[in-house]
């Protein structure tokens, strides 16, 4: 990405943060700033580590300030960013989580999760199809709830969630099922060997020490192996996938679309159509 000289914030600024614990691996205020820049938006976005005991209280404290126009959360705030809105996009409903919450012109707030969107939108661009497949997600936090709702309104035809904490994967299997029947089932640690597409959605891969989150011993040759960690950007399970000959997908490129939709729920104008007297024309 080309460097871009960000506006310092005035009294005027519109303030949006990303909440997490940790944060020093998020990519999306860097993302973002760039975005309002390039659309001349007096805004920026801060990423703020809070810990789990204190988040409520913090994305209470921000919805009072005026100038906060919406907040974004990762790992492990995005079940409790939901209980903060008002009301509620069709991703966050099925997915029981949210991953974005915005201030609306009547003070009430809306969330959305665009983590599964972005996931299904990633992996088209990749070329790896959705439809009809039979897919295991490891995990079933936030990112890995929203992807789920995502793949089976995408037409996936089976997605069987593994967790460490067995009762979540299947709570989320019973909000799954309610919208989708039978097409969502809770797996057992190692029964992915047969499954077209893998998905990581745990904190596995976040440090260098970490182990695998599954085994790729067995899998499928023609499975996709998809990762949605973004930092570091190839992880230990995406760089021993691709050694070992299988087609993967990147957690960025699950990142990169959401960016425009977040854009979109935060209501900043196409860059193209802001910058349309800008001398450089730079972009995203």
């Amino acid at each position: 990405m080309t460097q871009r000289m960000i506006p310092p914030p005035d009294g005027t600024t519109d303030v949006f943060v990303i909440i997490g614990d940790p944060v020093v691996q998020v990519q999306a205020p860097q993302l973002m700033n760039v975005i309002f820049a390039d659309a001349g938006a007096n805004a920026v976005m801060v990423p703020m580590q809070v810990a789990p005991a204190s988040a409520a209280a913090l994305i209470e404290a921000l919805k009072t300030v005026s100038n906060v126009k919406g907040l974004l959360a990762t790992i492990p705030h995005k079940f409790k960013l939901l209980k903060h809105a008002d009301r509620s996009g069709p991703v966050a409903e099925a997915a029981g989580c949210a991953n974005a919450l915005r201030r609306k012109e009547d003070g009430t707030w809306e969330a959305e999760n665009f983590d599964g969107i972005g996931f299904v939108e990633g992996m088209r661009r990749s070329g790896h199809q959705i439809f009809g497949k039979d897919i295991v997600i490891y995990g079933s936090g936030g990112a890995g709830s929203s992807i789920a709702a995502a793949l089976l309104d995408a037409g996936a035809a089976m997605v069987r969630l593994s967790d460490v904490a067995p009762e979540r994967a299947a709570l989320l299997c019973e909000r799954l099922t309610g919208r989708w029947p039978g097409r969502a089932a809770v797996a057992a640690t190692g029964s992915h060997l047969d499954a077209e597409i893998v998905v990581n959605a745990t904190p596995m891969g976040l440090q260098p020490v970490d182990p695998l989150p599954f085994t790729l011993d067995g899998v499928r040759a023609d499975a996709v192996i998809a990762e949605i960690i973004m930092k570091p950007a190839d992880t230990r399970l995406l760089l021993e996938a691709r050694a070992r000959g299988f087609r993967s997908q990147a957690g960025f490129q699950m990142l990169e679309p959401q960016i425009d939709l977040y854009r979109q729920f935060f209501g900043i104008g196409e860059p193209e159509a802001a910058e349309s007297g800008a001398k450089d024309g730079g972009g995203a």
